[in-house]
This record gives C-alpha cells, structure tokens and sequence, in this order.
C-alpha cells in the first residue's frame, strides 16, 4: 500500500465528501438506502476513533420531487427554493440515519464569506472543534438558501477541501459516481485510472469533463480539489461511492493523491486560498525577489501601480512586472494613501508613515 492510501486509512481526523449523484435522484429525491449505506460506513469509521467531519451535496436535488420539479433549476431563485425545502429533508435523513448507530449530527451552513473573513473564518474553526468535543458528527454544506453567485463556492468539492484544512484534518475522502480519476472519459471504454497522483507529472495528458444533470461538480472540480487540499499538505483519496467501506477502511480503491506542499498554518492558508482579494500591488523586480525568495515585508519603494479599491486590513495579489500574481497578503493601507508612497524609500516618509505595507508576517507567496 502507498503511504498515501496508509495516511488515509489511518487518519484520525477525516473529512469525507459526498456528491448529490451518490445520494439522489431527479425522479425520487433522496435515495435513503444509499444514504444509510454511506452513513454505515461513516459511523464504522467513527466507532474505530477517527474524528470525522462529512461535507454533503444534496440540498437542492432534495427538494426537487416536493415542489414537483423534474430537473435541477438554472436560476438562483428557484434554486434557493428548493434548497430550502431540501435542506430540511436531507438534514431530517442524516439525522435519522446516524441516530441508528447511536450518534448526533449537527449541521453546519457555510458560505465562501466564512471563508474569506477571518473572524468568520476563526469562529467556523471554533464551532467545528466545540461539535468535536462533543462527540457530534458536521454535516457541512454550503447555505444554498442565501449563497448569490458573488460568494458561493462553486461546488462543494473545493468547500470539501477548504474545510479539510480548516479543522486540521490528516486525509480528505471524495466520493463520486466515478471509481477515480481516468486519463480520458470512462464511458468511452479506452480510458486508463490514475491510481497515484505523486504530483503534477502524474496528470499530464489527463482530460477531464464537468458535472452532470444533478451536480454541479464534476471531475474537474475534484481534481481542482484534490489539488488544493494535496498542495496544502493533505493526502486525497477519490473513489466511487458504492465503494465507500473499501473507501473508508484499507482504502485501496480510486485514486491517491499525495500531498505535495507542507501543511501552512490556518492563517497562511487562508491568506492563499480563502480569503478574496480585493486589489493589487505591482511590484519591481527587487521587491519580488524579496517577498519571494527571501520572505521580507513589501515595503512602498518596491511598488510601481496600484490597482483597485482596498482598505487598510484588506487581502490584495502582489503581481510581478508580467502581471503574474505571486503573493497575496493582508495590507496595511488604504488604496488612496498609496499612490504618494510608492516607489519611496521608508526614511523619506513621514513618521506615522514609516510601515510595511504588507508585513511579511501577513503575506503568503502563491
């Protein structure tokens, strides 16, 4: 077995994520008898000591068959009416599920803006390891009800990865309608499974397609997820859902994805993958080699433009003279104080003047 699958297989700390095509669908809404196989499975995992937390899909195509509709709908609005009525009904069903091994859920609603602010960020962390403390299983998904097309996450699976890192999880588990990745689509019948993904080398050549009728996912939105969570330090396993005692126990199905970057703390991956940026900092070429390289503040004498409408404690993308973004941070000034500043030395500023303007300590190279 390959470190990786071990690492999974071991983690004491898990998050598992479940697509809306494993659990529904179009015709009869929840499949229960799916549901209760996958919460088996989850509950054996949890009998054996691994604190897990289960990001769920669902909500929306749960609420389908109540309100009469026969296919997931295209505008917001009617999205979030189903939501609304499906959220109940899959939370109801989690609920009685897990009550058949003798454990408590609890629900937990997010948006991408409890991502992107931190203090909404910090207090997400607390209520996660408070439900911890308490022996209740999260069942996480994304607030449907109220999420606009501004702050939603897209798809639950790079929710999945984000909360991975957010509770400090050791593995993070994507379960699918398909038995892993494949270098082509499987339907056609020539595609090869990637069993290991050791690193980008590994998925060259690799074609991938987005959802189907009940997700919004797909295959590339778990390869974007499997990447972000393996680049931040945590082993990934993608596998089929009617595999999910194989799965969650020796995990020797799907496909492996090693991690390959160190785990950041909480901050500096938010820094890096949660929080929005909301302007930019063009730098010159020494002022690059120093956030990078060296890790230093950014200091005003290395900036040359200023792009957009950003207040002091703001998260902005520092860009190199190309354009390429190549850090982001926390700045320490508003957007209008800037343009006097740049390309200043400090001892020529005023007093109350002479600060970083991104302090390293708040700064993160991408």
């Amino acid at each position: 077995m390959s470190p990786t699958r071990l690492a999974v297989a071991q983690a004491r700390h898990l998050v598992v994520k479940i697509g809306s095509s494993s659990l529904t669908t179009a015709a009869g809404g929840l499949d229960r008898a799916r549901l209760d196989t996958l919460v088996d499975a989850l509950a054996a995992r949890v009998a054996a000591g691994t604190h897990l937390v289960l990001v769920s899909s669902g909500a929306i195509v749960a609420g389908l068959a109540p309100l009469g509709l026969r296919r997931r709908p295209r505008d917001l609005a009617t999205q979030q009416a189903a939501a609304s009525v499906g959220q109940l009904a899959l939370g109801y069903a989690y609920t009685q599920s897990w009550a058949r091994h003798g454990r408590t859920v609890g629900q937990v609603l997010l948006t991408s803006d409890d991502m992107v602010r931190r203090a909404h960020y910090r207090n997400a962390q607390r209520t996660f390891a408070r439900l911890r403390g308490l022996g209740v299983v999260p069942v996480v998904n994304e607030n449907d009800t109220v999420v606009t097309d501004e702050i939603r996450f897209g798809d639950n699976d790079r929710l999945a990865a984000l909360v991975a890192h957010l509770v400090g999880a050791d593995g993070l588990v994507l379960l699918s309608d398909v038995s892993g990745l494949y270098d082509s689509d499987p339907r056609l019948g020539t595609a090869r499974l990637v069993a290991e993904v050791a690193g980008p080398a590994d998925l060259l050549g690799v074609q991938v397609g987005t959802g189907g009728a009940l997700g919004t996912g797909g295959m590339a939105s778990k390869l974007g997820a499997a990447t972000l969570a393996s680049q931040s330090g945590v082993p990934v396993l993608l596998a089929a859902a009617t595999q999910v005692g194989r799965a969650l126990g020796a995990a020797d199905v799907g496909t492996a994805f090693a991690p390959t970057g160190s785990r950041l703390s909480a901050r500096r991956f938010w820094l890096r993958h949660a929080a929005g940026a909301v302007g930019r900092l063009r730098l010159d070429d020494g002022a690059v080699s120093a956030v990078v390289h060296r890790r230093r503040s950014l200091l005003a004498a290395g900036i040359t433009g200023v792009e957009g409408d950003f207040e002091a404690g703001d998260v902005v993308e520092l860009i190199d003279r190309q354009g390429v973004v190549v850090a982001r941070g926390m700045v320490g000034f508003d957007a209008a104080e800037l343009p006097e500043l740049i390309g200043r030395s400090t001892r020529d500023l005023p007093a109350e003047l002479r600060r970083e303007v991104v302090h390293a300590d708040d700064l993160v190279p991408v």
